[in-house]
């Protein structure tokens, strides 16, 4: 459970460690004229990826209720991550092979959210719309969540200048 909760808490700052992994491996291991690439294309293509996962994993509500993402995800994050790190070192002969495969991996991580997130939908209407707006409104059986009143004071200002 501490790995899976772990893995919850890593997918945000993934998203800006990871290409700023490919910027200092460009400076590392590569130099020269492939920064246009890693700036135009990798940087902002592995940052709008990871975003774009870690709303789809945190959108499930499994996710939201324990914190922690399903096993799936851990295996399927450590496996994309360990080739985005792969391809910034930028391995002769090798960086193709591992960029072609981190793109593989990352669809495959995309539709796997997907499934998994129509997985968790599929059963009931109300788990469906528990899933979409992302909090839990009572249904029509379900008694409303109690609230406490505050007490507010109101003090009125008078004209009295005696």
């Amino acid at each position: 459970m501490r790995l899976r909760q772990a893995f919850f808490r890593w997918l945000i700052p993934a998203a800006f460690l990871l290409p700023l992994w490919l910027f200092i491996g460009w400076g590392v291991f590569q130099g020269g004229w492939a920064i246009l690439w890693v700036l135009f294309i990798a940087v902002p293509s592995v940052f709008v990826g990871q975003l774009f996962l870690t709303l789809l994993t945190r959108s499930r509500p499994s996710v939201r209720a324990e914190r922690a993402v399903s096993w799936w995800d851990v295996a399927g994050f450590t496996v994309w991550h360990g080739l985005t790190i792969a391809v910034g070192c930028f391995i002769d002969g090798a960086f193709g092979w591992l960029l072609a495969a981190a793109v593989v991996v990352g669809i495959g991580l995309v539709w796997l959210q997907l499934w998994q997130l129509w997985s968790e939908a599929k059963g009931n209407g109300a788990r469906f719309r528990e899933t979409i707006a992302w909090s839990t409104v009572p249904g029509v059986d379900e008694p409303a969540p109690a609230t406490r009143a505050h007490e507010v004071i109101v003090v009125r200002e008078s004209d009295d200048r005696a």
